[in-house]
């Protein structure tokens, strides 16, 4: 046994859910704390994480307890920790496609999932007073109810972050719909996105799939109506400890017709939206717009994703030369071209 690894976090968390099933799967011993992570922190005497994003993990760093958060890098540094079982495919091109559908689970699909909670009434009054209740299920009436009206106002009002609003509605309700059947296929011939077990890129989709299938109405009701294998997986993937590991040696080449699809859907959403926010960080500017195959999308810009968008062009420029054209070939097979251009 080793040491257990802290972390705070909320069930409704996408990327809480998405990191303690990563854990389970790789079979490291956690210890997971419900809560704020302000308040346990606080009472633990240790300094917040600037900005605070669920899920918050306690690290040594030099010999000190240390609050550290973004689940991406962290994936990297409990692989390097925790070998065993990895989620990272050897084969360099393939583990470069990994780390893309990692950031589209974590930077687009959070735009399904958050524009679904937040945008329709009965979805927004579901959360509103189930979150609070899942802080702290002893609430009294009235307490629930202010709670209710102050948190889901805060979160309705922050809709921008992730460019959900009224002229974007159409669009992100049609990429959800194609993602669903698209993935409706794909699990029709491997049980995870890559091959026969799952990758770093699984468990972030998962995160936010969590919700959609799980917690809020109305993506719920449209997932079980066009995948039901979708809701399948996401209903399996909570915990694959017990799944039995053999190592794959997928590659590049090896990938379903399905991820070429799902990459062609991704040239039409999450690629033009990675690349005109960067456009717009690097200039300055506070909002930016684009058109998406006939659709307006327009949204205040977002420092977070412009650097998603750096790390993606450094994995890629990490790579040896063959496996650059190798992937280059795909991503103009896909016209994702840009994502490295």
């Amino acid at each position: 046994m080793t040491e257990q690894i802290k972390l705070i976090g909320n069930v409704a968390s996408p990327y809480t859910r998405k990191m303690v099933a990563y854990l389970r799967y790789k079979r490291i011993p956690y210890e997971v704390i419900w809560g704020q992570p302000e308040d346990v922190l606080r009472e633990m005497k240790i300094e917040a994480p600037k900005p605070v994003l669920l899920p918050v993990f306690i690290l040594d760093r030099n010999g000190q307890a240390t609050a550290v958060t973004d689940s991406t890098p962290l994936i990297r540094e409990f692989e390097e920790k925790y070998p065993g079982r990895s989620v990272l495919p050897k084969d360099s091109a393939l583990n470069f496609i990994n780390f893309v559908l990692e950031d589209f689970g974590d930077e687009w699909c959070t735009k399904f999932m958050f524009h679904y909670r937040w945008h329709f009434d009965e979805d927004a009054d579901n959360a509103g007073t189930i979150l609070p209740l899942g802080i702290n299920s002893t609430l009294l009436d009235d307490e629930l109810a202010f709670f209710k009206e102050h948190f889901a106002k805060r979160q309705i009002d922050r809709l921008w972050v992730v460019g959900s609003n009224n002229d974007t509605a159409e669009f992100i309700d049609k990429s959800y719909k194609n993602v669903l059947s698209i993935f409706e296929e794909h699990f029709k011939k491997q049980p995870f996105l890559l091959g026969n077990f799952p990758s770093s890129c699984d468990f972030a989709v998962y995160g936010q799939f969590t919700q959609l299938v799980g917690f809020d109405p109305t993506p719920r009701k449209i997932a079980y109506d066009i995948s039901p294998r979708t809701v399948a997986w996401v209903s399996t993937l909570e915990d694959r400890g017990g799944l039995n590991y053999v190592e794959e040696n997928n590659s590049l080449d090896s990938l379903s017709d399905s991820i070429h699809d799902l990459f062609k859907e991704l040239s039409t959403s999450y690629v033009p939206t990675m690349i005109e926010n960067h456009k717009a960080i690097n200039k300055g500017e506070k909002e930016w717009s684009v058109d998406l195959a006939g659709y307006p999308w327009k949204q205040k810009s977002f420092p977070y994703q412009a650097k998603c968008l750096d790390w993606i062009r450094d994995e890629f420029r990490n790579l040896d030369n063959e496996n650059q054209e190798k992937v280059l070939n795909f991503l103009k097979a896909t016209n994702c071209q840009s994502l490295v251009e």
